[in-house]
């Protein structure tokens, strides 16, 4: 009885410790549901700036793919995890940095979306801590989703706007190519 106990625990606690993936400091966990939508990690990757390790970042989809641009344009639920590892993110860097990231993920062209990225900027005012975590959720019935350490802060409808989010991470000029790659599961 003794030896069953401890290889039940043995293969229980192997169980646990495959549901995660650990990069960069933090822990992602290998599927999310956000209501009746399973999504499973399709690749993450860590955003750098000077060498050093600001946050850690996984892309949740359906099903796998490696195309971003597919990805961007799908009408399909799927989530980003952002996870600060950095005390250097503060509120003030991360909406210049999210401004930075609309810009260069339309092209320049966020008149048609500006209403939508001012109502995002807004979600990140309040302080942002080292082991903050972020969920931006795509779901096809109520849009981008947007939650602070477990907690929603608001919704966003509009395809536009979802495509030019992902895109922030995803598109031609990502925030971090490297992050992209992870993303997309190529490393």
């Amino acid at each position: 009885m003794k030896k069953l106990l401890v290889l039940f625990v043995a293969v229980f606690g192997l169980n646990l410790t495959s549901a995660q993936t650990e990069i960069g400091g933090a822990t992602l966990p290998n599927t999310l549901e956000y209501g009746s939508e399973k999504l499973t990690l399709n690749g993450a990757g860590v955003r750098e700036k000077f060498w050093m390790d600001m946050y850690a970042g996984g892309l949740y989809l359906k099903n796998k793919s490696g195309d971003a641009t597919e990805i961007m344009n799908k009408d399909e639920a799927m989530a980003l995890k952002l996870h600060i590892v950095s005390k250097m993110i503060t509120s003030e860097r991360m909406m210049d940095a999210v401004n930075e990231g609309f810009e260069n993920a339309t092209g320049g062209n966020t008149a048609p979306i500006q209403a939508e990225i001012k109502k995002f900027i807004s979600f990140f005012e309040d302080e942002i801590n080292k082991g903050d975590i972020f969920d931006l959720v795509y779901l096809p019935e109520r849009g981008s989703v947007i939650y602070k350490n477990g907690k929603e802060s608001g919704a966003i409808q509009g395809m536009e706007f979802k495509k030019a989010l992902f895109g922030i991470w995803l598109s031609d000029e990502p925030a971090d190519d490297d992050l992209k790659e992870g993303m997309l599961g190529k490393q």
